[in-house]
């Protein structure tokens, strides 16, 4: 067996930052097992597969496409940074002539289109609805002990769990709060929340950049202890954000070691479209 094989940062514009996922071009059919295998072999928080739809495809002329993705311990239902990946792989190795993009996912289709800088994906947004804390402070206070939350909302559709942490913290204390993630498979094992979202309003800019929202992610449920830069939780912080700021067009980091830059679009149709660059930073053929 060999499969082409790239690896890219995506939502960034540098190489070693960002979220790195490992994209597959897949010619033939690979077997179940096989996904899996890879995926814990390429060891990164995702790996995403590309198919052929129909045997006429070509993966430089088509525009529709399969995707699935997969992290070292299970495949999951939606991805934006592997998704971003491997629009950058067709579009930047592969030349793929189209503007726009279509993948076929677990999540519906999902687009990805040409941008001046970067790379748009159209993704959905999703709602999160307020949880009484009870139900979940011992797992708050297993990850975070006794830092202050403003609000706690849970989102059905990606299973996140959302703790916006109070006002009056700024974004350098979110970027060194420890987060134990160790502990976190005993308190929380009922299969309810599969990530925990943290996220603190954005501040003005002075000297920086501005942004309206900052996050990190985590998600020991999936294999993912803590995932860099994260395009799926932004489908509910966009949701949220959007109602909190009163904003349809908002700029967010993940304060990730690595760090990463989303700009987002609320739509009226009830999805969000979620910029991001991406520097593919290898490219090889896997064998097996």
């Amino acid at each position: 067996m060999r499969l082409p094989l790239f690896i890219a940062d995506a939502f960034t514009a540098k190489a070693f930052c960002g979220n790195p996922a490992a994209v597959c071009l897949l010619e033939n059919k690979l077997d179940e097992d096989m996904h899996q295998k890879i995926a814990r072999e390429m060891n990164l928080s995702e790996t995403a597969f590309i198919r052929k739809l129909h045997p006429n495809d070509n993966f430089t002329q088509s525009s529709c496409f399969g995707l699935r993705w997969f992290t070292p311990a299970s495949e999951v239902p939606l991805c934006g940074h592997a998704t971003l990946a491997s629009a950058a792989v067709l579009f930047h190795k592969i030349k793929n002539v189209n503007s726009t993009l279509t993948f076929v996912t677990l999540s519906g289709e999902l687009k990805a289109r040409r941008a001046e800088d970067g790379i748009v994906l159209d993704l959905p947004l999703y709602p999160a609805h307020p949880q009484d804390f009870h139900e979940v402070e011992d797992l708050i206070k297993t990850a975070i002990r006794d830092t202050l939350v403003q609000e706690i909302c849970y989102s059905p559709d990606t299973q996140n769990l959302l703790v916006r942490l109070s006002d009056t913290y700024d974004r350098s204390f979110l970027e060194g709060l420890m987060v134990n993630t160790q502990d976190l498979l005993q308190v929380e094992n009922t299969g309810k929340v599969k990530g925990l979202i943290l996220t603190l309003k954005g501040e003005p800019g002075g000297q920086s950049q501005a942004f309206d929202f900052y996050s990190r992610y985590f998600a020991p449920w999936v294999g993912v202890a803590e995932d860099p830069v994260t395009g799926s939780t932004h489908t509910v912080l966009s949701s949220y954000w959007s109602q909190q700021l009163g904003k349809k067009e908002m700029r967010a980091f993940q304060c990730s070691h690595r760090g990463g830059e989303l700009m987002i679009s609320v739509r009226a149709d009830g999805r969000v479209d979620i910029r991001g660059g991406a520097a593919i930073v290898l490219e090889g053929t896997l064998t097996a």
